[in-house]
């Protein structure tokens, strides 16, 4: 007899796309993250598109775990007490609507939890954190945005190095005190959230990893993009396949 899927709830962007004049709205989601997804957390990667928050407890009933990925919109600073610095930079208030209380939902009932770079930051927020709106304004602090004139692997590149907090899982996955990880945000955590341990940070201090303290199970985030190049990065592999046997055990857990 074959075991169910592992099923990882991935929530979309919302975009307008299309010619000026001619655009509408569309749900879209990165195809790196499913491909990661599958190859390295062995998991199928699920859509809701048109999920609110009211329904919650029923949509995570159905999945082993929730992944929420990078993209180019940033969380809306109202969530975090400020106004907009810099209204060209893209927001998804849409997306914001549902995943930051999904955060909390997954935190309360033990689903497990990863994010990335836009998904790090939501976590953060959602749990009562702040962020930089441009990190590459804060003095002391170096600029962690890619250059968008390199081609995508080269924008995907490593750029910088982490340092690893002794003792947590992020250590073990690095296989030592430090590694190296691409880059490619321009906001960042600036006032930790209570309920989150900070992790690794970058050489400039700013945290680029965290967990949820006290979690009922795997529930970390990082600033980085792990889905790249996944063969390429076995710390990135390392990060994703842990991510992928908590899921297996949710699913195991819910299935007896």
């Amino acid at each position: 007899m074959h075991e169910p899927p592992v099923l990882v709830w991935l929530p979309v962007d919302r975009r307008f796309l299309g010619e000026d004049g001619k655009r509408s709205p569309f749900y879209v989601l990165g195809e790196k993250y499913a491909i990661s997804l599958k190859q390295v957390a062995a998991a199928e990667p699920v859509l809701f598109p048109a999920a609110k928050a009211d329904a919650l407890p029923a949509m995570l009933s159905m999945v082993h775990g929730v992944l929420l990925t990078g993209s180019p919109a940033n969380v809306h600073p109202s969530h975090f007490g400020e106004e907009v610095t810099d209204p060209r930079l893209p927001l998804d208030t849409h997306r914001d609507e549902l995943t930051l209380p999904l955060v909390r939902a997954c935190v309360e009932q033990g689903v497990p939890l990863l994010g990335i770079c836009r998904g790090f930051q939501e976590i953060n927020v959602a749990l009562g954190g702040s962020l930089h709106q441009q990190v590459h304004d804060v003095d002391g602090m170096a600029d962690h945005r890619e250059n968008k004139e390199l081609s995508f692997d080269e924008q995907y590149g490593l750029s910088h190095e982490v340092h690893v907090v002794p003792g947590t899982p992020f250590a073990q996955w690095a296989g030592g005190p430090t590694a190296r990880v691409n880059s490619l945000h321009g906001q960042g955590v600036n006032r930790l959230a209570d309920g989150l341990t900070a992790m690794a940070h970058a050489p400039d201090g700013l945290v680029e990893a965290f967990g949820v303290t006290g979690a009922q199970s795997f529930a970390y985030a990082v600033q980085w993009h792990p889905e790249w190049r996944t063969d390429q990065h076995p710390f990135y592999r390392e990060i994703l396949g842990a991510f992928g046997q908590a899921c297996r055990a949710r699913r195991a857990a819910i299935t007896r």
